[in-house]
């Protein structure tokens, strides 16, 4: 059975670039200005003619005394044609400069415990003076599962990177931590000097989301071949933190992420080559060349590059 020649043309994938010459040929009405406009020959510009009227089964533009005009289909296409023009050029050029006054927009950022309290205030702070309509959502960090930052459901999150993290997430360090220890004020070990002996000998608590029974802490005292009696583990620094507060354990905890949570307790250095830790921003890559999201990531940056942001907390 034959195939007409219309149905060909419903079949066949139109060619998106001519679009562009439509434009031009509705908007210089006539063929020589339509070739200076897109630096092609008029031969060239009349093939070009040719194919689109074949394409849209319309002359489009017919002869009127020694000029063209367009037909009524051409008068229906040319702003529609000029918007999908302007609108393709606007999707292929390098985003525009970002105007933070005028931008709208909610951001969620996953972090650690503690983040929020150390750095979050200077955070929205600064988010505020320079984008007053931009809002963050900040969800507690409960697991490594970096499958928010994929799905899209988190723009960004901080922490220290494990190796399963994910090759395909970008990841900058913040900032470097090393562990401290933490007691109530009143506490034996805020009077005399400590030892490792005698730090290994109090009663401790470790923080671990999974619920480990040792620590970067523990791997330290094993070089020193001395262990601490671990009595009580939880989830967070928060946590953490609150039970030091009523009771004689001993924690120990990354300085810096912890400073807008340790206000009233005493806190030392450890008595050993203290377990450090690296803090870093992770996001997915097909964020980066968002300028909102680049902005956001400078201001997450400078405020954790800041000593103020978590002295003046201590």
């Amino acid at each position: 059975m034959g195939t007409d020649r219309g149905t060909i043309r419903r079949m066949t994938a139109p060619d998106l670039n001519m679009l562009v010459t439509l434009d031009a040929l509705l908007a210089e009405g006539s063929v020589a200005g339509a070739a200076r406009r897109l630096r092609l020959s008029p031969s060239a510009m009349s093939r070009a003619l040719a194919r689109l009227r074949e394409a849209t089964g319309d002359p489009l533009l017919v002869r009127a005394g020694r000029g063209l005009v367009p037909t009524p289909r051409a008068l229906v296409l040319r702003d529609r044609v000029r918007l999908l023009v302007q609108e393709a050029e606007a999707a292929l050029r390098p985003a525009e400069n970002l105007d933070l006054s005028q931008l709208a927009r909610t951001f969620t950022l996953r972090t650690s415990d503690g983040f929020v309290e150390s750095y979050g205030a200077a955070l929205l702070t600064l988010v505020a003076a320079e984008a007053p309509g931009v809002r963050i959502r900040f969800l507690a960090k409960l697991d490594k599962d970096s499958g928010p930052l994929r799905d899209g459901s988190v723009d960004l999150e901080t922490g220290v990177v494990a190796g399963d993290s994910g090759p395909e997430l970008r990841v900058q360090a913040l900032f470097h931590d090393r562990f401290i220890g933490v007691v109530r004020p009143g506490h034996p070990l805020t009077g005399g000097g400590i030892t490792p002996a005698r730090y290994a000998a109090g009663r401790h608590l470790l923080v671990s989301r999974r619920g480990d029974d040792r620590g970067l802490v523990d791997e330290a005292l094993d070089r020193l071949g001395l262990k601490r009696r671990v009595v009580a583990t939880v989830g967070g620094f928060a946590a953490a933190l609150a039970l030091v507060r009523g009771t004689d354990l001993i924690v120990s905890v990354p300085e810096r992420h912890s400073a807008g949570l340790r206000a009233g307790l005493h806190s030392f250095a450890l008595p050993f080559p203290a377990p450090e830790v690296t803090v870093s921003l992770l996001w997915h890559p097909r964020l980066d060349a968002d300028p909102a999201h680049r902005w956001l990531r400078g201001c997450v940056k400078q405020v954790c590059a800041s000593p103020s942001a978590s002295a003046d907390r201590e």
